[in-house]
């Protein structure tokens, strides 16, 4: 089957950080020997047999959208440029879907690029993460995606269970939903970790904005300054943040940096987000390493982490000094690192589990649309 496949971030290479998962998931399909796959995205590796679609000058729009931070960025910037860039982006995808006539299925990444669809009747594939949410409170955007999405068959698949009564509720008539996970790239499962217990090292991966870090840094000082545990946060400053001096920032780092050198060591993933998410994929890569999670009490996080077996959710300072103390224990600390690995196996699978689940889908959209 021909299958387009749209996203608004890719990674440049094989050490940039950013939409790496869409990398993995076109890798995943690609490796389907019944499925011809396009893809219409920021230029980045892809497979021999894997056709990229985008113009020069589609190609150059999508370079600069991800030097200038993504799309989601931009829009927070709230500068001038800001109610153009998506405008732009929208009319290049148009451009694309109705040039590239021989697919015989759209699988698109977000919520957004399915608004220039053409009313071409092609079935479609929607994954979508929390922060589509967002985008649904927004005005007209609802009515607008109910219209493209009428007269064709729809599947909406949110990357967490718990997404799907939300998307329902908006979508249920014309689409139908189905949550499907994210993969995991074989490398994490094969972390073996060598923690210090007398000098706990705890890790905060993510991208510095306010709501990212919630109340990461007021909660851990008194259980990190000047103590013998370490806190260490990688990730990129998306906003200018004053880190105390007790934190080890470290900047972005790459995948192959984090099943390298930082998991091994590590007691456990933290995270105290208040942003809006879907399934975080670094906490189910650290899961899969055999690391515990702590992080903040969200239905995001609720999805993915057993209080007591594979890590701790917390909502005020006291419990989250308790999770922390609490796995530093040893022999806790590697049983609920041990029981996220298991479940991730279970639940998630790889990249390759997860193209299947896509194939299946596809499979029965192509089936209902010639029905």
């Amino acid at each position: 089957m021909r299958v387009l496949c749209a996203a608004t971030s890719y990674p440049a290479d094989r050490e940039d950080w950013r939409g790496v998962f869409i990398r993995h998931m076109v890798d995943a399909l690609a490796r389907r020997s019944d499925i011809e796959l396009s893809v219409w995205a920021p230029p980045g590796p892809l497979p021999d047999n894997v056709r990229y679609v985008p113009t020069p000058a589609e190609e150059r729009t999508l370079s600069d959208l991800m030097a200038a931070g993504g799309i989601a960025h931009i829009m927070r910037s709230l500068r001038p440029s800001a109610l153009l860039a998506p405008l732009k982006l929208l009319r290049s995808l148009h451009a694309a879907y109705r040039r590239e006539t021989t697919a015989e299925l759209y699988h698109l990444n977000w919520l957004q690029t399915a608004l220039p669809l053409p009313r071409d009747g092609k079935p479609v594939l929607v994954t979508v993460l929390g922060t589509d949410l967002k985008l649904l409170k927004l005005p007209l955007i609802k009515p607008l995606l109910r219209r493209v999405m009428r007269d064709r068959k729809v599947a909406i698949c949110p990357n967490a269970e718990w997404m799907q009564p939300i998307l329902e509720r908006t979508f249920g008539d014309v689409a139908h939903v189905q949550p499907v996970p994210f993969g995991i790239d074989p490398v994490w499962y094969a972390i073996e970790r060598k923690m210090a217990p007398e000098q706990p090292v705890w890790l905060a991966v993510t991208r510095l904005t306010r709501d990212k870090l919630g109340p990461l840094l007021d909660w851990s000082e008194p259980l990190f300054n000047g103590q013998s545990r370490q806190l260490h946060l990688l990730g990129p400053m998306q906003e200018q943040i004053a880190l105390p001096s007790w934190v080890h920032y470290h900047g972005p780092a790459t995948p192959e940096q984090l099943a390298m050198d930082w998991f091994p060591k590590a007691h456990g993933l933290v995270t105290l987000s208040k942003h809006a998410e879907g399934r975080p994929q670094v906490m189910l890569e650290a899961m899969a390493a055999g690391l515990p999670i702590i992080a903040s009490d969200m239905p995001a996080h609720a999805s993915l982490v057993q209080p007591g077996n594979t890590g701790a959710l917390c909502r005020d300072p006291t419990s989250y000094r308790a999770s922390v103390e609490a796995l530093e224990d040893s022999s806790l600390n590697l049983q609920c690192g041990s029981n996220a690995c298991t479940w991730v196996k279970q639940a998630v699978g790889t990249w390759d589990d997860c193209a299947g689940r896509y194939l299946k889908l596809y499979n029965e959209l192509l089936v209902s649309d010639r029905d």
